[in-house]
């Protein structure tokens, strides 16, 4: 069910990603996409803590591209983790990302950044997991553990898929149907007394997955940035853009387990869109497929992928562990300076969206922070939609929510800030100096301005 794995080998993973347009294999005919190295999603890159991993990409599209590893802590600078950097049509730029010694095991994900096509891009099929596997993971190792990226294009024959009007651009463009790996409502055989470890991706441009199963239970055991410091029982895991989870599933019984989503209301701007509030844009199913599966604004349960469980052939059923990780501190004692970041949009019609009133402009630097020092931002988001705001390179943990629900658990390096609400994070700036970006991550508002650069010295 999942893509090809590049594993590390004696502290070393190199390889090559070319980005390129695709025709893939889609009901009795094919469909238009991009992605990495022939397929959808692109490779599952593992490494581990302390390794040197050297990406080539080779620029095949007929536009620049470059790369983003989103949520490792590593250098912004140099052929890092620099989302300034831009590859040209026909060209070629080698990164080289060296991973912390002490960074987190857990799941991660790369796709393009090149301000102004990104919603396209990853909109197309430009992405792939990054997995960090430490000691507590080999523990794990019995568990059956699958990659699922969440993906929603737009099914069509040609480059048109691609194209958004100003509307769906201002909404967030969400598209005719939501893939697991590039394919729709795949089918598991497992066994009863197996466990099923499930890394979620949502890679969506714009859509909200409210997760949840029937035939089993989840328990949460990572969140963005690596484990929790146990497992959660959750019955519902809500995915921004962006974000990740890890979850267990034990199949205690015959017979079939689904993971299905709901639609999430992220509100609306208010101009007419033809039902753009809640549920999402699209219309419905191509290709001739199962119509449970479209994005159109029905409010109904989507089935996204089946585990058909047959009779155990094993005695001993697995146990996962109890304690999975001592989380790292950040203290408000440890607080050094307080910030304000305001979201919003210009005005109905004018398709910029703003931090702090402001659009994104190349060489600003919106914020200056001092190595070392631990500071809390408070997100405010004063627009009618909801907006996920992403950090590059410094995990942070969310402290407070103006509506008083609880926080989100774990380390994170995306948030949903609620229209008319706010959320504070704190974030310890450690490890590595250098000038990155913050933005919404819904990616049509990253293009449309919604993004700022903080510099750290």
């Amino acid at each position: 069910m999942g893509p090809a794995v590049l594993t590390s080998s004696s502290g070393r993973l190199d390889l090559t990603l070319t980005a390129g347009a695709l025709s893939l294999p889609w009901g009795t005919g094919s469909r238009y996409a991009l992605g990495y190295n022939g397929s959808v999603p692109g490779p599952t890159l593992r490494v581990r803590p302390g390794d040197i991993m050297t990406v080539r990409l080779v620029n095949q599209l007929d536009e620049p591209t470059n790369l983003h590893t989103h949520g490792l802590h590593v250098s912004p600078e140099g052929s890092s983790d620099n989302i300034f950097v831009m590859v040209e049509p026909g060209q070629e730029h080698t990164y080289e990302y060296r991973i912390p010694a002490d960074h987190p095991s857990g799941t991660f994900w790369y796709h393009p950044h090149h301000h102004g096509t990104v919603a396209s891009q990853v909109f197309g099929g430009m992405a792939g997991a990054i997995i960090i596997d430490d000691v507590i993971d080999d523990a794990l190792v019995a568990t059956t553990e699958r990659v699922v990226v969440l993906s929603d294009p737009k099914i069509g024959s040609d480059a048109g898929v691609l194209a958004a009007t100003n509307a769906e651009k201002m909404q967030g463009r969400e598209g005719d149907v939501i893939l697991v790996n590039g394919i729709l409502q795949p089918r598991i055989d497992a066994r009863a007394g197996s466990v099923e470890r499930w890394r979620i991706i949502n890679a969506s441009p714009s859509r909200y997955y409210r997760l949840t199963t029937s035939g089993a239970a989840m328990q949460q055991i990572a969140s963005d940035q690596g484990r929790l410091a146990a497992p959660l029982a959750v019955s519902e895991i809500v995915l921004t853009p962006g974000q990740r989870a890890e979850v267990l599933v034990a199949l205690e019984r015959t017979g079939t387990v689904t993971l299905s989503t709901t639609d999430v209301s992220r509100g609306s701007m208010g101009m007419g869109g033809g039902g753009m509030g809640g549920g999402g844009m699209g219309g419905g199913m191509m290709g001739g497929n199962n119509s449970s599966n479209s994005s159109s604004s029905g409010g109904g349960l989507v089935d996204l992928l089946t585990v058909a469980v047959a009779t155990a052939d094993q005695a001993n059923p697995v146990t996962p562990p109890t304690r999975l990780r001592t989380l790292p501190e950040a203290p408000a004692s440890s607080v050094t300076n307080r910030r304000t970041l305001t979201l919003g949009q210009m005005s109905m019609g004018n398709s910029e969206f703003v931090i702090d009133g402001r659009s994104f402009e190349a060489g600003r630097v919106d914020e200056s922070v001092t190595l070392g020092t631990t500071e809390e931002w408070t997100l405010r988001n004063q627009s009618m939609m909801d907006h996920p705001f992403h950090l590059h390179v410094w995990p942070f943990i969310v402290v407070d929510r103006s509506d008083a629900t609880a926080v989100d658990p774990g380390w994170r390096d995306t948030v949903n800030v609620p229209a008319g609400q706010s959320v504070t994070i704190r974030i310890p700036f450690q490890d590595f100096a250098g000038t990155t970006v913050y933005h919404c991550h819904i990616l049509d508002h990253e293009d449309l301005g919604m993004m700022g650069a903080v510099q750290v010295a």
